[in-house]
Formats: structure tokens, C-alpha cells, sequence
């Protein structure tokens, strides 16, 4: 056995990996980097509302899927009707399955151009979890940038779309929501060119280890605590991640991160975004990393009063910068 070479070999492999996962790990910007009380504190309005989506949605309707078909449409029916208040047009785009009609639900702020910024997040939960984290938390805050960007004029056309059917037995299905979506997209001809997909954006923790990670060596790059906002998307997909990271980062209140990660690694394709990826549309999800930082992730015990609506809120405002920056255009002082 020549020792040396095989330690040498190994050291030699361990330095490539790592080096993988800085590049991989390697964003545009600063993060913010204020502890949590000295964040400045965004307008109650906007936190209150927030908090009121969340509670209706995981309170008021509570568990939502194809079991439970009223509470789906009722679902549906609360996001229409929010969006409608801000005055924009709400288009539903139904299709049938096991003998129900569902319906993704859309709203646009049309652009100069035919190319399409589009935001989503589901609003359906996997069964026994009223899903005020997941994701109830993503559909406030696709709402709340709607009316943030009712009154912008684009150069690129925003779609804010609220998915149903993301959670098993449709995830990573032909029937998935977003899935049947993009496919109609397609026949219409319509021209996606980038998407974020809004998941589970509400729990942050300042505890010492309340971050985890897929793999441990992907840990060393990153804080262990979870008060930050994730980014992350496939390796096709790392430019449009870089360019949402540095418009969030230009004026966001809030830490955040950033992964371009192979598919394959636990957690990159786990929402919505892997039907964009599966039409080689680029895409990105937000996220507060659900299991590897929520402990009532899948639960009953996802309730609203366990998120953070501060925070919640932070995440909203930099979101409402960052995607009227890829659309070309810029918001007003909020």
C-alpha cells in the first residue's frame, strides 16, 4: 500500500470538494449582518398583514389539499380575492383531477416586453397540517408583493401565480401544480424566463446550532443560526441566483444566503421550482430551509403564532426590490 500517495490523493479530493461547495456557496453582495434586534423595524401595516394571511389561511380554512376539497377552494378563493383588492386582474387556470376541479391562481403586471418574471408558492398542505409555515407563509408574502408592485410599470411583464397541488402524492408529478402550469404555459407561448418559488419563509431562529444543512460539509460555509433567508437553485440555474441575491442584498434588512447546488443534494428541487427546471426555465427558491430549521415542519404543530413576522416581513420588503429589479424597474421608498 503506498500511504503516501493515497493520503495524498485524499487530501487532494477533500481540497476539490471543498472548493466545490465555496464556489457553489459563493454570492454577489454582502449579507446583512445586524443581530435581530437591531433590525430596523419594517411598517406594523405590512406585519400585521402578513400575519392576518398566515392566520386565515392556517387558522381560519387550516388543513387545505384534495381531501379536504372545500378547504382548497376556499384557499384559492381568499388569494383571488386578496389579489383582486389591489386592484389587479385575477385569472384562474383550472384543470381535473381524481374528479375534482382545481385551479392555480395568477395574477399580471404586464411589461414593456413579452418575457415573464414569474413568483410563486403553493397553497395546498400535506394532511393533519394546517401548513401556516408551509406555506402559508409563501402565499402572504406573494400577496403582499403584488399590491407592493400593483403600481410599477415594468420593462419585463411580473406573474405572481399561487399553486396548487406541490405536496405529496403530486410532488414531482405530472398532476403537481405548478407542473400542469408550466406545461400551460408552454401552449400558450408564453415566454418564462425566470421564476422564484416562495417557500416556507416564516420561522428564524438567533439560537446557537438551529441551522442544519443536507450535507456537513456544506455546514462550514454557512452560519449555524437560523436567521436568514436562503436562496437556492440548481447549477443551470446559478446566474439567475446571483442576480437575485445581489438585488435582494442591495437593500434587504435581513441575513441572507446562497446555494447553486446539483439537483440531487437533499432540499434544492424540494418546491416548485424543479417543474421550471424540468422545461429548462431558470429558476430559484426562497426559503427558511422548512426541516433543517423548523422544528413543526409537516406537523400539526405548524401554526401561525410559531412564525416570526418581523422577519417575515424583512424577507418581504427585499423580495419586492429584488424582483422589480430582475423585472427592470424600481420600487418607490416603501
Amino acid at each position: 500500500m503506498d500511504w503516501p500517495f493515497l493520503i495524498g490523493s485524499l487530501l487532494l479530493l477533500f481540497g476539490l470538494l471543498l472548493g466545490g461547495i465555496f464556489w457553489m456557496s459563493r454570492m454577489p453582495g454582502r449579507s446583512f449582518q445586524a443581530s435581530a434586534p437591531q433590525y430596523a423595524t419594517p411598517e406594523n401595516d405590512l406585519r400585521q398583514r402578513l400575519k392576518n394571511h398566515v392566520f386565515h389561511l392556517a387558522e381560519t380554512i387550516g388543513e387545505r389539499n384534495i381531501w379536504r376539497p372545500q378547504a382548497l377552494t376556499e384557499a384559492a378563493d381568499y388569494i383571488a380575492a386578496s389579489l383582486s383588492s389591489s386592484d389587479l386582474s385575477v385569472v384562474s387556470r383550472t384543470y381535473e383531477i381524481k374528479g375534482q376541479t382545481v385551479g392555480n391562481v395568477e395574477t399580471t403586471l404586464l411589461g414593456e416586453s413579452d418575457d415573464i418574471i414569474l413568483v410563486g408558492a403553493h397553497y395546498d398542505t400535506v394532511p393533519g397540517c394546517p401548513g401556516a409555515n408551509d406555506n402559508g407563509s409563501g402565499v402572504a408574502v406573494l400577496i403582499e408583493l403584488a399590491r407592493m408592485l400593483a403600481n410599477v410599470r415594468p420593462q419585463k411583464t411580473i406573474r405572481l401565480v399561487a399553486f396548487v397541488n406541490e405536496e405529496p402524492p403530486f410532488f414531482k408529478t405530472d398532476r403537481m401544480g405548478s407542473r400542469v402550469y408550466v406545461r400551460q404555459s408552454r401552449e400558450r407561448s408564453e415566454k418564462i424566463v425566470a421564476m422564484l418559488s416562495l417557500e416556507t419563509l416564516g420561522y428564524y431562529s438567533q439560537s446557537e446550532d438551529s441551522q442544519a444543512f443536507p450535507l456537513p460539509l456544506i455546514g462550514l460555509f454557512y452560519p449555524d443560526r437560523g436567521n436568514f433567508v436562503a436562496f437556492v437553485s440548481n447549477l443551470k440555474s446559478r446566474k439567475l441566483l446571483h442576480r437575485v441575491v445581489a438585488g435582494f442584498r442591495e437593500s434587504a434588512r435581513i441575513p441572507s444566503e446562497g446555494l447553486a447546488a446539483p439537483g440531487w443534494v437533499t432540499g434544492v428541487d424540494w418546491s416548485d421550482q424543479w417543474s421550471f427546471w424540468q422545461e429548462g426555465i431558470p429558476a430559484v427558491m426562497v426559503t427558511d430551509t422548512a426541516p433543517f430549521r423548523d422544528p413543526y415542519y409537516h406537523s400539526p404543530g405548524d401554526t401561525s403564532d410559531r412564525l416570526q413576522y418581523r422577519e417575515l416581513a424583512l424577507v418581504t420588503e427585499g423580495l419586492a426590490r429584488a424582483v422589480a429589479s430582475l423585472a427592470g424597474t424600481s420600487l418607490p421608498q416603501l
